[in-house]
């Protein structure tokens, strides 16, 4: 069964949820991102997807205390991104707990620098974050445009050992339209060696059973959840039934 991941987007220490990475849009859920982390353990729920919206606008991690209270304070097992452009605040963001952290825009202004450190801290470590607007990687909190398309960024670590990408459909993200399910198909049977995490559009469990028949792995899921279209419950039987 697909795993499923939750996702906690981090402004001024609160979990909110923006619509198509426009900050504008902010709408909090909870002012403790604990809760919400607990919510989730408590249906056993392993893996939680935590984003430093106030990180990624000021390019260094900026909410490193609510992901220490979360890693601390639960057993689920944190990855985060956001604001990741130097080893310190790499370092910084494994040391307050992540188990794994979310490189995007550092991947795709210094390449050699994300590729060195796929070798010094290991591919199970980093995850690639490919954010696609229009066709193309979108970098710094999604506020601007490269030239990439997502297989071209991803081709790039191959060599050294890149297995896990995030790649997220901005034009679905917090729309609740459904998951653009072939093009994950397709991305994740050109790079079969490379776990391609699902994130942008869920709006159901039967979004989530369509990615799982695509033979998708993993998925993020956001708004769904804090908006009621899948329950904590539902959450809670297809991971007993898994």
């Amino acid at each position: 069964m697909i795993e499923i991941i939750p996702a906690t987007d981090i402004i001024e220490g609160a979990c909110v949820r923006l619509t198509q990475g426009d900050y504008a849009s902010q709408k909090t859920y909870y002012r403790d991102p604990l809760e919400a982390a607990k919510r989730f353990e408590d249906v056993g729920i392993k893996r939680l997807h935590m984003v430093d919206l106030d990180g990624a606008k000021a390019a260094e991690p900026r909410n490193l205390a609510v992901l220490e209270r979360v890693a601390t304070k639960t057993t689920l097992e944190v990855q985060y991104g956001g604001g990741i452009k130097s080893g310190e605040a790499l370092r910084s963001v494994f040391n307050a707990g992540a188990q794994r952290a979310i490189c995007g825009s550092v991947a795709v202004r210094q390449p050699e620098l994300f590729a060195q450190w796929l070798t010094e801290f290991g591919p199970e470590r980093l995850i690639l974050g490919a954010d696609i607007r229009d066709g193309v990687v979108a970098i710094q909190g999604w506020l601007e445009h490269s030239t990439l398309s997502a297989p071209e960024l991803i081709e790039q670590f191959l060599s050294q050992g890149l297995s896990q990408v995030i790649c997220t459909d901005i034009s679905r993200d917090g729309m609740l339209c459904g998951p653009s399910a072939a093009f994950y198909a397709e991305l994740q049977q050109h790079f079969p060696a490379v776990e391609i995490t699902v994130s942008g559009g869920i709006s159901s469990m039967s979004d989530i059973e369509e990615l799982d028949r695509q033979q998708l792995r993993s998925v993020i899921v956001g708004k769904a959840i804090y908006e009621g279209r899948i329950t904590l419950k539902e959450l809670e039987q297809c991971l007993r039934n898994a």
